[in-house]
């Protein structure tokens, strides 16, 4: 399974459809993943699956205030420019 990690600017529709099904009251501290990346550095993130990938989407305010903006208007993704979804990191297992 590949693991893919996203952070805010790299949101995409999906992501966040999954992030707000999954999450529809927020996130608290038992759904937060904390571990290392290829740099040695402590991140945390919360997860979502699909059939094949484990998207994990690093923590921040402004994730917290996108899933708020977002699961009351869904127009806030197209009318954003803090999204750029042309890069994702991925991490293969």
């Amino acid at each position: 399974m590949k693991r893919v990690i996203v952070e805010y600017a790299k949101l995409t529709r999906d992501i966040l459809d999954m992030l707000i099904d999954k999450y529809p009251d927020g996130y608290d501290y038992n759904d937060v993943i904390s571990f290392k990346n290829a740099k040695g550095e402590t991140v945390k993130a919360i997860e979502v699956k699909t059939d094949d990938t484990i998207y994990l989407v690093k923590i921040s305010d402004r994730l917290e205030n996108a899933m708020e903006e977002y699961s009351e208007d869904e127009e806030f993704f197209d009318d954003n420019d803090d999204f750029d979804v042309n890069d994702i990191e991925e991490d293969e297992d």
